[in-house]
């Protein structure tokens, strides 16, 4: 299964409360930090609420 390692990039501080709510979800929270996560809808989904803030890369699972 692929996986995608999400990283923060700008801050969450300007942005909309559901929006923080969302890096939170991904498990972000300051700028750098970086979480590997299941390539699946729900996180895609996610991500598509906060591109501005993140920085996504592809890699293939095992």
């Amino acid at each position: 299964m692929a996986q995608l390692i999400v990283t923060q990039v700008r801050s969450g501080i300007g942005a909309k409360p559901k929006q923080r709510g969302t890096l939170r979800a991904l498990g972000l929270g300051r700028i750098g930090r970086s979480n590997t996560l299941p390539d699946r809808g729900e996180i895609r989904g996610m991500i598509a609420r906060v591109p501005h803030l993140v920085q996504v890369e592809e890699v293939d699972g095992e």
